[in-house]
């Protein structure tokens, strides 16, 4: 599948921090790691610094793939409001998954500082604006429900957001828990940080046949390679649709552009991400050299032609809507891409073992904060191998 299209910033502007061998020979681990991007490099550092001897294995350069796609905001909030998300898996439920997405982001951090990776890993504020003023009410009560759960969170009316920004909505929620990252700069400082601690990285390496045995799989790959292992776990993103067909959730396409460096916006209260409700999607971030990414406008096809063919189109309408915004700062695009990602009922991801595939664990990031997801797989799938209780895996496990 053709995940991404065009320049995607990250790995234009990172080239290749890393190279990595493609794989010549026979293997035999306790666990293969099928995929290597950020979710990958989660899962398999946390199995390599639990002891696990593990592979990672993709069929593109590391970090190539979804992952050097990704706009890289860091959101305790997924994609379906916690509110909603309360009448779909109760509230027990649904207030531990957003706990679980807000702690991901301070692990994230710990990680990269403990591991030394310089991945441009900043704390940031968020705000959630309301389109229309009838989702007022709505607001008010997800601002009622966060602040129960115990999450610091800021109501702002029309003359709030107006006090802080150049334009004006009815609602927003303004939040503290929140980051941005470099995920493809991350990817390969996990993935330099599992191989000091034993793990093995293949890259250009296409798996084409996955057989379960009696006492784990065996995987060929495309040069007649066969690895032998205890688990195998398919980080592949929305390329695992292969093997699951549609039962983890929809894909589609979305647009991303990125700017030129710009002066500072002081209009932009504490440089916050920014995203709003509705349909098409937008949201918003800076960088640490000073550009801004602007991302959203999906639609409801993965046809890679289809979707390539509007970038230019869906860039222009990008900038516009950011200039709507911030009327007083010129936007000059620096890439303009398109990818794909995927969209699960109730918002969550699909983590843990399938009933199809008893030796193997999936850990399908899926949603609008696949990162945050990754990092709870990678707990989950550490402490499922080790045969570790881990209490939260229930959350995110196929047919919930």
């Amino acid at each position: 599948m053709n995940l991404t299209s065009s320049h995607p910033f990250w790995s234009v502007n990172n080239g290749l921090p890393a190279n990595y061998p493609s794989l010549q020979r026979n293997v035999s681990c306790d666990a293969v790691v099928i995929g290597g991007g950020i979710t990958g490099a989660l899962v398999a550092v946390h199995l390599a610094e639990a002891g696990v001897k593990t592979l990672v294995l993709d069929r593109r350069d590391i970090g190539t793939g979804s992952t050097s796609a990704s706009t890289g905001l860091l959101q305790y909030e997924i994609d379906v409001p916690l509110r909603e998300l309360i009448k779909k898996v109760g509230p027990v439920a649904a207030t531990r998954s957003y706990q679980l997405c807000r702690g991901a982001i301070g692990k994230l951090e710990q990680l990269a500082l403990r591991l030394k990776i310089d991945c441009g890993f900043e704390r940031k504020p968020s705000l959630f604006m309301a389109r229309t003023q009838r989702e007022t009410p709505e607001f008010r009560e997800e601002f009622q429900l966060r602040r129960k759960m115990g999450i610091e969170v800021e109501f702002y009316d029309a003359a709030a957001v107006r006090a802080r920004f150049p334009f004006v909505r009815p609602a927003a929620l303004f939040s503290k828990d929140g980051g941005q990252v470099d995920p493809h700069r991350l990817t390969h400082g996990l993935l330099a940080a599992g191989k000091r601690a034993g793990l093995e990285v293949c890259d250009r390496t296409k798996m084409t046949r996955l057989e379960e045995t009696r006492r784990g799989v065996r995987i060929t790959t495309h040069n007649g390679c066969e690895i032998t292992a205890r688990r195998v776990v398919i980080a592949a993103g929305f390329e695992s649709k292969a093997l699951l067909n549609a039962e983890a959730g929809t894909l589609k396409s979305t647009y991303a552009i990125i700017s030129e460096p710009l002066p500072a916006i002081s209009e932009w209260h504490q440089q916050c991400l920014i995203w709003e409700s509705g349909t098409p999607y937008l949201y918003l971030r800076t960088t640490t050299e000073g550009r801004v990414i602007v991302g959203g406008e999906d639609e409801d096809f993965v046809n890679a032609k289809r979707r390539d063919a509007l970038i230019s189109q869906k860039a222009r309408t990008l900038v516009k809507k950011f200039g709507r915004l911030f009327p007083n700062c010129p936007l000059e695009v620096a890439y303009a891409w398109a990818g794909t990602f995927g969209e699960t009922k109730d918002g969550l991801a699909y983590i843990g073992v399938h009933p199809r595939f008893p030796h193997a664990y999936f850990a399908l990031g899926y949603g609008g904060n696949g990162i945050t997801f990754s990092v709870i797989a990678g707990e989950i799938i550490r402490d499922c191998f080790l045969s570790r209780t881990n209490r939260d895996a229930h959350l995110f496990r196929f047919g919930r």
